[in-house]
């Protein structure tokens, strides 16, 4: 069977109405802080703790997270987008733009992020155009009550809370 080639504004439109987290990874290289905005996240494994993120290969921050060996992933909260947007961009001191503390690891943790996890970098594969980086939980940081920074349909949005008898799962062997 031959595939019809998959044109990547397509693939981009259709994804899209599949919204996203959206995190920013720091590290530290050296003294200075580094970090970029990051929808490619996602728990993998409770036992041992790993998740994971997709850096593009052309990425100036994976190298530096992949020197340090490792990263916190920073939870943004709904009204963040101005940090998303920050790390999203190339360019001047991301890190002017928004307080920081450490993780236990030393990687910067964001003032006003939902929560945060501390990882060391486990193993890396290779994904087409990104990398796939499993990262072993370390340390975790409080959850806040707010509501998470969305990404859907091109455009930044925020949860809204569901009725719980709307929804009911097969049972806690399906979510992690």
């Amino acid at each position: 069977m031959i595939e019809a080639a998959i044109e990547p504004a397509r693939f981009r439109q259709v994804l899209g109405h599949f919204a996203t987290g959206v995190t920013v990874v720091t590290t530290m290289d050296g003294a200075e802080p580094a970090g970029f905005a990051c929808q490619s996240f996602a728990a993998l494994s409770l036992d041992p703790p790993l998740v994971l993120f997709c850096p593009g290969r052309a990425s100036r921050t994976w190298p530096v997270i992949e020197r340090s060996g490792r990263f916190a992933v920073n939870v943004l909260a709904e009204g963040q987008h101005h940090v998303s947007q920050v790390f999203g961009a190339r360019g001047a001191d991301k890190f002017a733009a928004v307080g920081w503390r450490t993780a236990p690891s030393g990687s910067p943790v964001l003032e006003d992020a939902l929560t945060w996890v501390d990882c060391a970098v486990e193993t890396v594969f290779e994904g087409g155009d990104h990398w796939v980086v499993v990262g072993r939980v370390t340390a975790l940081g409080e959850p806040s009550d707010g509501r998470p920074l969305l990404f859907y349909r091109g455009q930044y949005t925020a949860a809204a809370p569901v009725r719980a008898d709307v929804i009911s799962w097969a049972g806690p062997d399906d979510w992690l």
